[in-house]
């Protein structure tokens, strides 16, 4: 099994989420019983990635102390006979190694993808963006990660939006790969509008890069918003390596807006035998 660094930009502001978002790093809010950074550090290690590597900015020290060992509190369930509890616990703290490094300007995805190139000592390494809550079998970036081991190169995720959705998203221009579902990107245009789009094929959260990338997002000028965009980056990749597109199997969450992030709770909770009751009493008693 290969096994990659992963990076998670994790610096931004959650303005979508003030004011929590005043104290509460976006990636600390719960989704369910754990924060949202939860599941993509699970998704990571379920892939085969052992470090993970967190671009913050500041006020976000308590993403690291959720992954670090806390003494007291299992003393105090040990203590108690809370053995469930005790177990969820620990394994929180031993998701993987967890490395920071500060993004010290908000200049972009690219510019947070680039801070964490100290970090990285393979040839690729691994990028999921938080924001996008992701459950598949295999897990999503491991889907990407097998498509990598049988035709190098880079890997993205990649989603089949609606016209509405378009203006949204990366979206990207490909052709076949010869295997279902997967597809050689030939370009990327940052959110057009529904009649400019090279397809319905939308970039998502999840990418498996050559660090070739680094030097080309160095090199290259700020792009839209006066920020490092990594989509500039990967489309001149483009032009000097392989890139692929996987239309992943399985189910998204988008945690990056509040509705979305509602949405999430709720569709997640009805698959839980302990929280479906709630949500159809509250269901029913908001029709009343």
């Amino acid at each position: 099994m290969t096994h990659f660094e992963c990076i998670f930009p994790v610096a931004g502001l959650g303005t979508r989420f003030l004011p929590a978002t005043k104290e509460i790093p976006k990636e600390m809010i719960p989704l369910l019983d754990r924060p949202v950074i939860h599941y993509g550090v699970d998704e990571a290690r379920n892939s085969g990635c052992s470090r993970m590597i967190m671009v913050t900015g500041r006020s976000k020290g308590c993403l690291e102390d959720y992954f670090d060992r806390s003494w007291e509190l299992e003393r105090i369930l040990e203590a108690r006979g809370k053995e469930r509890l005790l177990g969820v616990v620990r394994e929180t703290s031993s998701m993987g190694d967890i490395l920071s490094v500060r993004q010290n300007a908000p200049l972009g995805l690219g510019h947070a993808v680039l801070c964490g190139e100290p970090l990285c000592n393979g040839e690729f390494f691994s990028v999921i963006l938080p924001d996008d809550v992701m459950e598949g079998e295999p897990p999503v970036l491991r889907q990407l990660i097998d498509v990598h081991d049988t035709l190098g190169g880079s890997v993205l995720a990649l989603e089949e939006v609606s016209d509405a959705e378009v203006s949204r998203y990366g979206m990207v221009a490909v052709e076949p790969s010869g295997t279902e579902g997967v597809f050689r990107i030939t370009d990327m245009v940052e959110k057009p509008s529904a009649a400019d789009a090279p397809s319905r094929l939308a970039v998502m959260g999840r990418y498996v890069l050559s660090r070739r990338i680094f030097d080309l997002l160095k090199s290259q000028p700020k792009g839209a918003g006066g920020e490092y965009q990594l989509t500039d980056g990967i489309r001149t990749l483009i032009d000097e390596e392989p890139v692929w597109g996987v239309v992943y199997k399985g189910e998204r969450y988008d945690c990056g807006t509040l509705e979305g992030w509602l949405d999430a709770n709720v569709r997640m909770a009805c698959r839980r035998k302990d929280l479906a009751g709630v949500v159809e009493r509250a269901m029913s008693s908001a029709g009343k």
